[in-house]
């Protein structure tokens, strides 16, 4: 049955104080109470429109984590100070020492190092695998493996995850399966396709304006309350608290954000079409020889596009580096990490945003030196931005088929 994040979102609607029609921003740290034992019982359990202290929860963040419930289709949601915030403390709710990972081998590279580097000093170890391959998958789970952690569209390489796969796989092993939806918000709805618990940072496309960092973390009402137990919670206990001014400016974001989304697949589109059609080398789930595009065509909710991640293989590293240097200079976008600006980003992953993977598993994964990854902007002249980008490749010597000597 189809799904409409957008229309859910829209449907929610929260006035403010005095009837304005954004919800007033709860500007305190802690409340008050009229009796003794109302606080007391509150200590012991969450009440609905009751507050203690903004470390547990605030009205403002209430409404924004709401109306995310309502775009994944969960039944509760805790927002919080950033992206990673959301993951590491949700592996630290599902995990212990002794307990196993098993994860995609193209992620994001500060995931790679929370879960290579750091939660090994904590007993909780991690196998990487290709989840595009089934067989790796199932071999890598052991009766000691609590999560299955995939990316629904992969950082950098845009690889796709079976989703209804990966949760009959983590299920059958005993394990959660955790999808990171950043690259896919509302056109993919994981929670509908099996997942267990859905991470965002939504810094990203849900806020669009790269001005604040915050994450999010939506499952069901038990595991947001183990998230939040004020005795063994890690989000509780480690306080990754989004600020109620920033949870005010990213709800009103959210509610763009099914426009964005289309206008991001559709000049990423146009820009993959075009130079693919040229001879260079794109990866964009939209086009019809991307590996999973049928995989996606089936799971995505429609009408909000292919997304707006594209990657580009300029050949070698120093090619990558002359094209972005002068994509930067004749105003195609910035030279910056992140994604989901309404103007384009682009960086060398293997330089950046993956460097934390060591370069023998990057090779493995196929992350090439030479590639680009694209965060398409709003463009109003997608045409224009293609001719832009098309000069700088001849400026900076790069023809289609380039390939590093060797």
């Amino acid at each position: 049955m189809s799904f409409d994040p957008a229309s859910r979102v829209q449907d929610y609607l929260v006035f403010g104080e005095f009837g304005d029609v954004n919800p007033s921003i709860t500007d305190s740290s802690t409340y008050t109470f009229l009796s003794p034992e109302r606080m007391e019982e509150l200590f012991e359990h969450e009440i609905e429109g009751c507050f203690l202290y903004s470390r547990h929860f605030n009205p403002t963040n209430k409404y924004l984590a709401s109306a995310l419930v309502r775009m994944e289709d969960g039944e509760a949601a805790q927002v919080m100070a950033s992206g990673m915030g959301a993951i590491s403390t949700t592996l630290m709710t599902l995990c212990a020492a002794g307990d196993e990972i098993v994860c995609g081998r193209s992620i994001y590279g500060g995931t790679y190092a929370l879960l290579k580097n750091l939660l090994p000093r904590f007993g909780v170890t991690t196998r990487f695998v290709d989840l595009c391959n089934r067989e790796a998958v199932r071999a890598a789970m052991t009766p000691r493996t609590r999560v299955l952690y995939c990316e629904s569209l992969s950082n950098p390489l845009l690889e796709v995850s079976d989703l209804p796969q990966l949760a009959e796989l983590a299920h059958a092993a005993g394990a959660r399966l955790v999808v990171d939806n950043t690259f896919t918000p509302m056109i993919l709805s994981p929670l509908r396709h099996g997942a267990d618990v859905v991470v965002h940072s939504l810094t990203k496309f849900i806020n669009g304006t790269s001005d604040c960092v915050a994450g999010c973390v939506v499952s069901t009402r038990e595991f947001i309350g183990q998230l939040n137990d004020i005795n063994s919670g890690p989000s509780m206990l480690f306080g990754p608290v989004l600020d109620s001014a920033r949870a005010a400016s990213i709800l009103k974001n959210l509610h763009s954000l099914h426009i964005r989304l289309r206008q991001h697949g559709s000049n990423a589109l146009h820009l993959a079409t075009s130079l693919t059609a040229l001879g260079y080398t794109v990866h964009y789930p939209g086009l019809e020889t991307h590996p999973q595009h049928e995989l996606l065509a089936r799971l995505m909710n429609p009408g909000y596009g292919w997304g707006g991640m594209m990657t580009f293989d300029a050949g070698d590293h120093a090619a990558a580096n002359r094209l972005m240097t002068l994509m930067q200079r004749d105003k195609v976008g910035y030279l910056a990490v992140s994604l989901g600006y309404f103007k384009t980003l682009f960086t060398t992953p293997g330089h950046s945003t993956s460097s934390e993977i060591p370069f023998a598993e990057r090779e493995a994964a196929g992350l090439r030196e030479g590639l680009i990854r694209f965060s398409i902007g709003l463009d109003a002249d997608i045409a224009q931005t293609t001719s832009r980008i098309l000069d700088c490749l001849s400026e900076a010597g790069i023809s289609p088929g380039s390939r590093p000597a060797g």
